[in-house]
């Protein structure tokens, strides 16, 4: 249970950093910066308590992640200067907050004893309704709803934490290939512009 505590902990601060960097994109104001990091780090785990019946949710009752997210974001905004892309920056931590999340909310659902389907669900809702909530919020079209390759590798990391189970191998190592694959597999479509088929004929000008 301590791996899987440091595997929340990491995804709460990239996933706060990735929030800040999206707001700054935005040129938002401080104000704005924390409460982008703070919805994009929490709002996945909020859904995915909400959906299990744990209320209040989690970062209401233990304030650690509210100081993650804070410390997170006190860091980007001392070094934003130093950053030349924030979009780049964006992209490597949202990856990084997506293969640790799928993994605390697999283990979430594997906790209630929920079926492997609803606990790879669980999971992608995590890692990923955070970034639907700030996408929403910046008014940008949420990449989940776009042709980008993002809620399948979640998917992807589900089924491989699964079947490693399958095979009798160890948790932790479980754990760790999951996520290590999430994140492997969204930097590298990001890299080659690997995409889902599109269902809408591009328009003749």
């Amino acid at each position: 249970m301590e791996s899987l505590r440091i595997i929340e902990i990491v995804g709460t601060a990239a996933f706060s950093i990735a929030g800040a960097f999206a707001a700054m994109e935005k040129r938002l104001d401080v104000f704005g910066v924390f409460i982008i990091a703070f919805i994009t780090a929490l709002g996945g785990g909020t859904l995915r308590d909400v959906l299990i019946g744990k209320v209040p949710v989690n970062w209401m009752l233990d304030l650690s992640s509210a100081v993650v997210v804070l410390i997170s974001t006190i860091a980007v905004l001392f070094f934003k200067s130093v950053i030349k892309n924030y979009h780049n920056v964006l992209l490597f931590f949202d990856s990084i907050g997506l293969g640790f999340f799928t993994v605390v909310g697999i283990q979430t659902g594997i906790a209630l004893d929920l079926h492997p389907i609803i606990s790879i669900s669980l999971g992608t809702i995590t890692a990923c309704f955070g970034g639907v909530i700030r996408d929403v919020s910046l008014s940008n079209i949420p990449l989940i709803f776009q042709k980008e390759i993002y809620a399948t590798t979640c998917i992807f990391g589900g089924i491989i934490f699964f079947l490693l189970l399958m095979l009798d191998v160890p948790k932790m190592p479980v754990e760790i290939i999951c996520l290590v694959s999430i994140v492997l597999f969204r930097l590298l479509s990001v890299r080659y512009h690997w995409h889902l088929p599109t269902i809408y004929k591009l328009e003749k000008p």
